[in-house]
């Protein structure tokens, strides 16, 4: 397989499932990224837990947290996979700017980016 082929697509360009059964269980793991930008008074308050809805930060690592367990029902052609960890941090790096990363890892035939 070159670079420019999808492993989602046979070569008669139909999607289809990848078929892992021959690869082996091993730890697989991955860590995602981004960068949340808001006004500085706004993130003074998200910090505190002072918006008008409540506590932010804990529902958004919970619902990170559920994203990464619901991948293969909500990601066509994903494998669903046992995680054994799921993982969301963030942190103020900026006074506009909050970094938000996720890791997630996982024993299986396939990995978990």
């Amino acid at each position: 397989m070159t670079d420019a082929e999808l492993t989602h697509l046979d070569s008669d360009g139909t999607a289809s499932m990848v078929d892992v059964s021959g690869k082996d269980v091993i730890r697989r793991s991955a860590v995602a990224e981004a960068c949340f930008h808001a006004r500085p008074d706004t993130l003074d308050r998200l910090e505190a837990g002072d918006l008008p809805k409540g506590e932010a930060m804990g529902t958004a690592r919970i619902a990170g947290i559920q994203a990464a367990k619901d991948c293969a029902r909500l990601i066509p052609l994903c494998h669903p996979l046992p995680l054994n960890h799921v993982g969301v941090d963030m942190q103020r790096v900026a006074p506009d700017q909050i970094r938000v990363e996720a890791q997630v890892t996982a024993i299986a035939r396939t990995g978990v980016e």
